[in-house]
């Protein structure tokens, strides 16, 4: 089988933008050109990557299955070609840095802006994904530096622990905001926005409240911290919600208070134990160890 690279990229560019003309903005080619590679792909394969839903394109099961395996490979190449541009340019180097999805929304940016105002020069490649992608891109060399949760899936990673105290949010206004403090007790048949079953936070919840002998009102299941505080604001209910979103977030409509037996996220920086870190990577990292401690519980180094 003869794939070439432009129809993956093409492909993997229609999964990420969710339409066949945003991945021709992004590729820089015609529309026509992105459908005519999707096709030669479709036919080389014999797989049926898109249905046509309502007048939209959905990937089918198998797409996501390829897309999966390709994802690291495109961006990859993105990354060498990142590579020589700075290269051509002579750039004064690159921070290349990915995180979990709730600190993407405040606290990174924060912190890299900080890094780069003496450093006009610097080429700064950032990502947030779930965890377990984040470990892989780190062992694989496509960004030097991860922030993710736990636990690790790979033996070679340099890891500094992080474990931060996670909050409960209430809608503003919520007569639960009296409490200094909210254990499962006060928290008897209100219901909850919870992260995935699998997700400690939810874990550890639902085992604080079957200590307690209180039963857990799951409402609504969703898998970003930024998705449960949007349903808090939104009157549903209350959520464990970790500190980088709750202290980033500039638009109001909640409270929070602590939690008690607490709920605890354990966390981690992660570098490639295979591979020296950049000049401009160690840098960063001794900031990032500065901003993440008045966060972390009982850590050091």
């Amino acid at each position: 089988m003869n794939l070439r690279f432009r129809q993956l990229q093409a492909f993997h560019a229609v999964i990420e933008t969710g339409t066949v003309t945003g991945a021709a903005t992004s590729l820089g080619i015609s529309q026509p050109g992105i459908s005519n590679l999707l096709n030669q792909l479709e036919r080389q394969t014999g797989i049926k990557l898109f249905e046509r839903v309502r007048g939209r394109l959905t990937a089918t099961p198998e797409a996501t299955l390829l897309f999966r395996e390709i994802d690291t490979v495109v961006r990859g190449f993105d990354h060498v070609t990142q590579a020589v541009i700075d290269l051509q340019n002579k750039q004064a180097g690159q921070l290349q840095v990915a995180s979990q999805h709730s600190m993407s929304f405040g606290f990174m940016p924060r912190l890299i802006a900080e890094f780069a105002r003496e450093r006009p020069d610097l080429s700064i490649s950032f990502q947030s994904q779930y965890s377990s992608k984040i470990q892989e891109w780190v062992l694989s060399g496509l960004f030097e530096i991860g922030i993710c949760e736990m636990p690790l899936l790979y033996d070679a990673l340099d890891v500094h622990p992080v474990t931060v105290e996670c909050r409960i949010a209430m809608p503003e206004g919520s007569p639960l905001a009296r409490y200094d403090v909210l254990t499962p007790e006060l928290l008897d048949g209100e219901p909850f926005i919870v992260m995935g079953p699998d997700h400690m936070t939810h874990r550890r919840t639902r085992e604080a409240f079957v200590q307690a002998g209180v039963p857990l009102k799951a409402r609504i299941h969703a898998h970003l911290f930024k998705n449960l505080l949007s349903f808090v604001k939104e009157g549903m209910g209350v959520a464990i919600i970790d500190p980088f979103i709750l202290d980033f977030d500039k638009e109001g409509g909640f409270v929070s208070r602590p939690f008690q037996p607490a709920v605890m996220m354990e966390m981690a920086v992660i570098t490639s134990s295979a591979r020296p870190l950049s000049a401009i990577g160690q840098e960063f990292l001794v900031l990032l160890k500065q901003a993440l401690a008045p966060y972390t519980s009982g850590q050091t180094g």
